[in-house]
């Protein structure tokens, strides 16, 4: 809401709308994130048979040693929920370019380990997925402002970085 636009409720006193220069900012940045995150989204499908999020696993992987990390570590790595990477990692290991292997140390942990298959995947997709990037980003902007956008980025992400002790971080759940 901004201040041309009065909410249905009375807002607590001291409540800072959006300007309508901020107002104009955010729903710019939402669209644009939505729209980025659906042309990625697309090509994946398109190139690979598999979603965005799917692709970053993968990767999360295969920069790891040995090709494998915790199912835990993996799902912090990705700001997903336990559940929902696991539900995840069977789509991957049914096509079979993951595999979950028995923590040693630890009976109930798991691993999540990128298959040859599945680092394969990645060498064929890489390519046109990193096309995809560059067109519908850094095309479009000048050198300055990629540099302004990755600045911006890593203020924000700093700012929303949460100490995990004690916070309830769907990703640990």
């Amino acid at each position: 809401m901004n201040s041309a636009s009065t909410p249905a409720t009375a807002p607590a006193p001291g409540h800072r709308w959006l300007t309508d220069e901020e107002q104009r900012v955010w729903r710019a940045y939402l669209h644009a994130t939505t729209l980025l995150e659906d042309h990625l989204d697309r090509q994946l499908q398109r190139d690979a048979g598999m979603p965005h999020i799917y692709y970053g696993l993968l990767v999360g992987l295969a920069e790891a040693p040995r090709r494998r990390l915790r199912m835990t570590e993996l799902a912090r790595k990705s700001k997903i929920t336990r559940s929902r990477l696991s539900h995840a990692i069977a789509r991957l290991e049914k096509s079979g370019w993951v595999r979950r292997e028995d923590c040693p140390s630890d009976k109930r942990g798991q691993f999540a380990v990128l298959t040859e298959e599945g680092a394969e995947v990645l060498r064929r997709t890489a390519p046109g997925h990193v096309t995809a990037v560059r067109q519908a980003l850094f095309e479009r902007l000048s050198p300055a402002q990629q540099k302004a956008l990755g600045e911006i980025m890593e203020i924000v992400a700093e700012g929303l970085q949460p100490s995990e002790a004690g916070a309830d971080l769907p990703w640990l759940r």
